[in-house]
């Protein structure tokens, strides 16, 4: 299969590491599949988001290092390293930006934004893991890295009270 050759829905919908990799499906977005997978993480964000500090962080850590093998995994099945399609790893570094960030749309829509520009832009060392980490913690990495820089502003941000 080749990078941007999308998988049948069947095989999607049919093996629980595609499934979760996918984003429950959205993965499958024919356009900007990695901001259908970060869409995604909204909702399970705000379920989330009800829990304490400490469990949210259990919760987002789970994700990560699941997403370590649910993602190479995937990969792995589909033969194409870090398909276009694969993105809980969207979903891991939305989690990331939206700790402990304050409550309300706005900050949902700016962690949403934020994260979208730091996983397309991949300022180092997102760059570096992307290139030099491989399997499923080298899909993952480059979004926990890209997650860290927009919670960093999100932080930045609600600290200064720029919203």
């Amino acid at each position: 299969m080749r990078p941007f050759e999308q998988p049948p829905a069947r095989t999607v919908f049919g093996h629980p590491a595609h499934f979760l990799a996918f984003g429950f499906g959205s993965g499958l977005s024919p356009v900007a599949p990695g901001t259908a997978g970060t869409l995604v993480a909204i909702p399970l964000y705000l379920l989330l988001e009800q829990l304490p500090l400490v469990g949210y962080i259990a919760v987002t850590l789970f994700a990560m290092v699941a997403g370590f093998w649910i993602c190479g995994r995937s990969s792995a099945l589909l033969g194409v390293h870090d398909h276009r399609g694969i993105v809980w790893d969207e979903i891991v570094g939305y989690f990331i930006t939206m700790a402990a960030a304050p409550r309300g749309w706005a900050w949902v829509l700016a962690g949403f934004v934020l994260f979208r520009i730091f996983d397309v832009l991949k300022p180092w060392p997102a760059n570096w893991a992307d290139r030099q980490l491989h399997g499923g913690v080298g899909i993952v990495m480059d979004d926990v890295f890209a997650g860290i820089y927009a919670l960093i502003v999100m932080q930045v941000a609600a600290h200064s009270g720029w919203f």
